[in-house]
C-alpha cells in the first residue's frame, strides 16, 4: 500500500513539474494578472485578505489563459500580452475612477469619454502614482518573453507539449476553481450581480474580472435588444403602481398644499455644496454667509440627501425632475435621454408655464443639449450664449464662466422672460465650485474683490519655564483638498449672494419661489475629513485613534456627511412667513418633486418619492448602491451593517428587512422604467388595486 502511494506521488509530481516546465508563460501570465487584481482591491475596497474575490479572479484568469494553449507556443505571447494589457488598463481606469466616484467604471460610460476634456483638471487632480503601478507587469512580461526567446524555450516546448490536451486540462482546472465561487453564491449575491446596483459590493464579492465581464454584458444587453426582459419588467411595473396609484388617490391635503400655486419657480443648482458648510466658521469667518441667511428666511431641509450614481450632477437633475432613481448602468442623460418621462418641467408646461435652463458650460456636457429638451425645457441657455472669453480671460473660472458673471449676465435674460411670460419655471446651474476646487488658480482677482477666505489658524503657546506667551500661525488647511474646497465654496456662496441681492433689490420676482439644492457632495476622500475633525487648533497637533479627543470619522459618518442643503425661499413676505421653518426629517432628491408638487398644485403618479409633509418621520431614502437611511438608522448594503442615528432606538430585524424589500422594489422598478420606457408603453395598462 505504501509503495502504491509513493509511486502515485512520484508519478504525479513528475506531471506537475513537467506542467510547470512547459507552461512557464501561462503561469507568469496568471501570476501577474492575479497580482494586479489584488492591488486594485487594495487600492479601492481594501479587502485584500478576502478569499472569495481571489478565487473568482483566479478561476476566470485560468479559464482565459487556457485558450492560449490553442495557439502554437511561439504565438502565445501575443495572446497573453493582450489580455494582460486589457487587465492592466481596466485596473488603472478603475483605480483612478474609484477615488473620484467611490465606485467602479462601467462600459456604458465609454459614451461619455468626450467629456474628459471638459473636466480634465478635475480628473488629473485625482491621479496618484500608485494608480499606474500596474504598468510594471506588462513590461516585466515582455522582458520575460525576450529571455525565453533567447533560451529557445518556445522551440523546446513545441517538441514535447500537446496544446489541445493542455487546453482541456487547464480549462477544467479553471472550471473546478470557479465551482468554489458558484457553490457559495447566495440568492442575494446573484440578485446584486444581475441588477448591478452596488458595483463596490460586486467587486468585493466576485472580484474585478467577473465584475467587468458582467458589466460588459449588462451594458450591451439593452443595446442588443430593447425587448430583453421586457415582459417581466412590465409585469413588475404594473404590479408596483397598481398599489402606488391607490396611495396617490387617497392622498390628503396638508398644511402646505397649494402654498406656491400660481407662483414662478427657479431652481438654483448649487454645485458641490454640502450641508455641513451651513453655519460653519473658520477663524470666525462664515464659509457660506449667503446660504446661512437663506436657511433662516426660508423652508430649510437640513437632513437632505442627493441620490447620485456615476452621473453625479446629471443624476441629480434627473432625480429631482422625475422622482425616479439614476440608471443602474451608465447615465440616463447619456444612454436613456430619449424616453418619455413625467417631469416637473412638463407638468408645469401643462399649467401654462414657460420653461428654461441656463448653464455657462458646454451644452454637450452630460448630453444636456439632448436631455434638457427631453425633460421639457423650451429654452436652453448654454455657454455659447454667454460672454465667456477663454482661460486667459478674467471672467473664466473653473470649467467656464465664473458664477458672478453668470448671474450678472442672466439678469437681463430673466427680466425678459418675466416680461414675456405670465408664468415660468427655470433652472440656473452654478459651475465655479466644481472639482478640483482650484478657483484661485484661475482667477485670483475675484477673490481680491470678495476678500479671500483666510484658513490660517492663530493660537498662543505658553513657555512652561518662562511663562512667556507666543502667538503662532498654522496654515493647517492651506493647500489641502478640503482647504481648497472651503475656499471655492466660499466664492460660490459669495457669487450666489450677488444674485440674491439683485433679486431683493429688483422690481421683479415678487411672485417667484427659489428652490436651492446642493447637487452632490465634493467627492473628497474620507482622510481629508479625518484630518480636519481631529486637528487641535490650540496645539497644532492631529489626534490619532486612541487619543483623548479623537473623533472617529468612520465610513458611516462619511456617508451621512454627503448631505446637501435644500431650501425653498422667496422674497414675497406673505408667503415667506407661511413657509419659514426647519424640517429635520430624512429626505431624498426623489422627494423634491412630490413635496414641491403639493405646494404648487401638480402631481406625478409615477413618483417614487413622497411629499415629506405626508410621510414625515416614516420616510426613507434609498441610494443606487442599495444603502438606505431613515431618521433612525443608516444601513450599508455592502457591509450588511447599520448605524443607529437616534439615541434609545432599538432597530428590529423586521424593520430593516421591510425597508430592504421596498428599496429593492424602488431600484428595480425605476431602472425598468428607464431601460424599457415603461411609462409610455405600459402607463395606461395599470389597474388600481381595490381594497
Amino acid at each position: 500500500m505504501k509503495k502504491k502511494i509513493s509511486t502515485f506521488i512520484k508519478k504525479n509530481r513528475k506531471r506537475v513539474v513537467s506542467y510547470f516546465a512547459t507552461n512557464k508563460l501561462f503561469i507568469v501570465f496568471v501570476l501577474f494578472a492575479m497580482i494586479e487584481t489584488v492591488i486594485i482591491r487594495a487600492n479601492t475596497i481594501k479587502n485584500v485578505l478576502d478569499y472569495k474575490p481571489f478565487i473568482s479572479d483566479l478561476a476566470l484568469i485560468i479559464i482565459i489563459g487556457s485558450f492560449g494553449f490553442l495557439f502554437k507556443p511561439n504565438k502565445r505571447y501575443k495572446y497573453y500580452r493582450n489580455w494582460l494589457i486589457i487587465i492592466t488598463i481596466a485596473c488603472i481606469i478603475n483605480s483612478i475612477y474609484y477615488i473620484f466616484y467611490t465606485s467602479f467604471v462601467s462600459f456604458s460610460l465609454l459614451t461619455t469619454v468626450t467629456q474628459i476634456e471638459t473636466v480634465g483638471d478635475s480628473l488629473v487632480e485625482k491621479f496618484r502614482i500608485i494608480d499606474f503601478i500596474y504598468l510594471v507587469f506588462p513590461a516585466l512580461f515582455h522582458f520575460i518573453h525576450k529571455s525565453y526567446l533567447n533560451d529557445n524555450y518556445y522551440f523546446y516546448v513545441s517538441k514535447i507539449e500537446k496544446g489541445k490536451k493542455s487546453f482541456s486540462s487547464t480549462i477544467l482546472a479553471g472550471v473546478i476553481v470557479l465551482c468554489f465561487t458558484l457553490v457559495s453564491i447566495t440568492s442575494a449575491d446573484a440578485s446584486r450581480l444581475v441588477k448591478q446596483w452596488n458595483r463596490e459590493l460586486i467587486v468585493q464579492r466576485f472580484g474585478i474580472v467577473l465584475y467587468q465581464g458582467n458589466d460588459l454584458v449588462q451594458s450591451l444587453t439593452p443595446k442588443i435588444s430593447s425587448l430583453f426582459g421586457y415582459d417581466e419588467a412590465a409585469r413588475e411595473f404594473k404590479e408596483y403602481y397598481a398599489n402606488r396609484f391607490k396611495e396617490v388617490e387617497n392622498k390628503k391635503n396638508n398644511k402646505y398644499t397649494n402654498v406656491f400655486e400660481g407662483m414662478n419657480v427657479i431652481f438654483v443648482h448649487l454645485e458641490s455644496i454640502q450641508n455641513y458648510l451651513v453655519d460653519l466658521k473658520i477663524n470666525n469667518q462664515e464659509i457660506t454667509p449667503t446660504l446661512n441667511k437663506l436657511v433662516k428666511e426660508g423652508m430649510y431641509f437640513n437632513n437632505f440627501y442627493p441620490q447620485i450614481s456615476v452621473g453625479t450632477s446629471s443624476d441629480t437633475e434627473f432625480t429631482w425632475g422625475t422622482s425616479l432613481m439614476p440608471a443602474s448602468s451608465g447615465t440616463v442623460f447619456v444612454s436613456y435621454y430619449n424616453r418619455d418621462y413625467v417631469t416637473i418641467q412638463k407638468l408645469l408646461k401643462d399649467k401654462g408655464y414657460y420653461t428654461f435652463s441656463a448653464h455657462a458650460n458646454s451644452s454637450t456636457m452630460w448630453n444636456r443639449n439632448n436631455m434638457h429638451p427631453s425633460l421639457g425645457y423650451e429654452e436652453m441657455i448654454f455657454k455659447d450664449q454667454f460672454d465667456v472669453g477663454d482661460k486667459t480671460d478674467p471672467r473664466w473660472l473653473g470649467l467656464g464662466l465664473n458664477d458672478v458673471d453668470f448671474f450678472a449676465q442672466m439678469q437681463p435674460k430673466l427680466e425678459e422672460i418675466e416680461n414675456s411670460h405670465e408664468k415660468y419655471m427655470g433652472t440656473l446651474i452654478q459651475l465655479s465650485n466644481h472639482s478640483p476646487f482650484a478657483a484661485t488658480d484661475y482667477n485670483p482677482e475675484l477673490y481680491d474683490y470678495f476678500g479671500k477666505l483666510d484658513l490660517t489658524n492663530t493660537y498662543e503657546v505658553i513657555d512652561e519655564k518662562t511663562g512667556e506667551k507666543t502667538t503662532k500661525k498654522d496654515d493647517y488647511l492651506e493647500g489641502t483638498k478640503l482647504g481648497n474646497y472651503l475656499i471655492s465654496a466660499h466664492y460660490a456662496d459669495m457669487a450666489l449672494g450677488t444674485f440674491i441681492d439683485y433679486v431683493n433689490n429688483s422690481e421683479y420676482y415678487n411672485n417667484t419661489v427659489f428652490v436651492l439644492y446642493g447637487d452632490h457632495d465634493a467627492r473628497l476622500n474620507k482622510n481629508e475629513y479625518v484630518y480636519y475633525y481631529n486637528y487641535d487648533v490650540k496645539t497644532g497637533e492631529v489626534y490619532e485613534e486612541g487619543d483623548e479627543g479623537y473623533y472617529d470619522y468612520n465610513n458611516f459618518r462619511h456617508e451621512i456627511n454627503r448631505r446637501t442643503p435644500l431650501v425653498f425661499w422667496t422674497k414675497n413676505k406673505g408667503v415667506a412667513r407661511k413657509i419659514k421653518r426647519v424640517n429635520e426629517n430624512t429626505m431624498g432628491m426623489y422627494d423634491v418633486m412630490p413635496t414641491l408638487g403639493n405646494m404648487m398644485g401638480f402631481s406625478n403618479k409615477y413618483a417614487l418619492g413622497h411629499d415629506i409633509y405626508d410621510v414625515k418621520d416614516n420616510n426613507f431614502v434609498v441610494f443606487p448602491n442599495g444603502n438606505f437611511v431613515t431618521n433612525s438608522v443608516y444601513y450599508s448594503s455592502s457591509a450588511n451593517n447599520y448605524l443607529i442615528l437616534k439615541e434609545n432606538v432599538i432597530i428590529e430585524e423586521d424593520y430593516l428587512e421591510n425597508i430592504k424589500e421596498q428599496a429593492e422594489d424602488i431600484l428595480s422598478v425605476s431602472n425598468d422604467i428607464i431601460v424599457h420606457d415603461l411609462i409610455k408603453k405600459e402607463g395606461d395598462n395599470i389597474n388600481i388595486v381595490e381594497e
